[in-house]
């Protein structure tokens, strides 16, 4: 009898977490290839120490997560991942929503960390239509308006930074007219809007609550787990305002310390899902446990 084949491949990249009522789950878009020299004002050789010290891939992999929420009477999705910007590693989202039985008519509403090409990709297809073509779009009012500033496209040195920018500005015209823009508080019951500015404008992270239980999807707070949990201080290139991005990150990582409260991020590595905690030098980040029950 022949023997089976040995897998080449991971399981899917869904992984589930319950808060309270609300069923979180995470959703890997892939990983990308990145650089040392991603880092803001971050000496590369020690960031390279850490990553051996603590078994992290040289040159860093850095995932890319979107999260589905199960509410009572809504689908509702974080972030639309990469879809085809970046290559065939990425963009793997629709699969896995389809995969746990997610049609994208089925999605209500959309929730925006920000709009960075790596989490508004997976919104519109090739000609620039709506993806999901029943959902709202949520993101907050200075997102929207920076994105769609012409100063901000005038502004662009690179073609990269434009791409990205009309990008941003093709996401907005499809969902035209099913757009919510807001600054505080809630965008549906047990979903409101934490304001997390410095890596882009209107940067927000979203805080799930039901019951006695909360999750902080924390968006683009760390983007290399390896060095900013020890070393907060150490910005991305990609941060449109660094001096500001630094005092969010340390705020947030002191308050979801402090509360104990569950964090999930964009990039940290899947499933993502745990909690963050003090120790000598800076923070640490302790996974959830795996569990076979939801």
């Amino acid at each position: 009898m022949p023997k089976p084949h040995r897998p080449t491949v991971q399981a899917p990249g869904v992984h589930h977490f319950a808060v309270g009522d609300i069923l979180v789950t995470a959703l890997n878009d892939g990983m990308f290839e990145g650089s040392f020299g991603l880092l803001a004002a971050f000496d590369a050789p020690t960031a390279e120490r850490l990553h051996q010290e603590t078994f992290r891939a040289i040159p860093p992999k850095l995932a890319v997560n979107c999260f589905l929420l199960w509410t009572a009477d809504r689908l509702v999705l974080v972030d639309g991942g990469c879809g085809n910007a970046f290559g065939s590693q990425l963009g793997r989202m629709a699969g896995w929503l389809r995969a746990v039985g997610v049609a994208p008519a089925d999605i209500d509403t959309v929730l925006l960390t920000h709009m960075h090409a790596d989490h508004v990709g997976g919104l519109v297809d090739t000609a620039g239509a709506a993806v999901f073509p029943h959902a709202e779009l949520v993101l907050h009012e200075v997102e929207a308006a920076f994105w769609s500033d012409e100063a901000t496209l005038a502004g662009a040195a690179t073609e990269s930074e434009q791409s990205s920018i009309r990008r941003a500005r093709t996401t907005l015209a499809a969902y035209d007219g099913r757009t919510r823009r807001l600054t505080r508080g809630e965008a549906l019951a047990g979903v409101s809007i934490l304001p997390e500015p410095g890596h882009t404008p209107g940067h927000s992270g979203w805080l799930v609550s039901s019951g006695a239980a909360s999750l902080l999807i924390w968006g683009d707070i760390v983007h290399l787990p390896g060095v900013q949990f020890t070393h907060p201080e150490a910005g991305m290139t990609y941060d449109i305002d660094g001096a500001q991005a630094i005092p969010t990150r340390r705020r947030v990582l002191d308050m979801v310390a402090t509360d104990r409260l569950a964090v999930a991020g964009m990039h940290l590595d899947f499933p993502t899902f745990g909690h963050v905690v003090r120790q000598a030098e800076g923070y640490a980040f302790v996974p959830e446990v795996w569990r076979p029950d939801i």
